[in-house]
């Protein structure tokens, strides 16, 4: 049955989705919305990241209302950066370096970096132990790096397993 179903969360949301999108409970439309809710995450399993054993569900909600809460506040310091007097900003590329080894972990310390306004993660390295981030205005380097791995790195290394911890 997993070999059929791989995700069947997914799978079922899918169906849901799809019920919604047509906006119709017509049989076809359950007939069709279960093949593709079959046939996406069966096509898409390579592509996908597992989740680990031993993540831990109820800290990953707190980071994910801690990260909305610096988006929001982000996206305020952000519109005063850009309304003010732009000449005065100092933009500038950081290194941080990333103590993560898990694929999943790493992939939301990038998504949230990147979806913080006022910063962009531009680039993984390839041994995936740097991040390269651009900042809309770094008076200091090192804090910037201390905050990202303070503030997002560290939740992150609690909530999945990591070899580094």
């Amino acid at each position: 049955m997993s070999r059929l179903l791989p995700h069947p969360a997914q799978s079922l949301l899918l169906l849901f989705i799809w019920l919604l999108l047509v906006d119709s409970f017509a049989f076809g439309h359950w007939l069709l919305g279960g093949v593709l809710a079959v046939a996406i995450p069966l096509g898409c399993n390579r592509l996908l990241i597992e989740h680990p054993h031993g993540w831990k569900p109820l800290k990953l909600l707190r980071f994910l209302f801690m990260v909305m809460g610096d988006i929001l506040i982000a996206n305020f310091q952000v519109a005063r950066l850009t309304l003010g007097r732009v000449d005065k900003l100092r933009p500038a590329f950081v290194e941080v370096p990333i103590d993560l080894d898990n694929e999943l972990a790493i992939s939301v310390l990038v998504s949230v970096v990147s979806l913080t306004p006022g910063s962009l993660a531009a680039d993984l390295s390839l041994d995936r132990h740097t991040l390269l981030v651009h900042g809309l205005d770094v008076a200091d380097p090192q804090a910037l790096i201390d905050e990202i791995k303070q503030r997002y790195e560290a939740p992150l290394k609690e909530i999945f397993p990591c070899s580094d911890s």
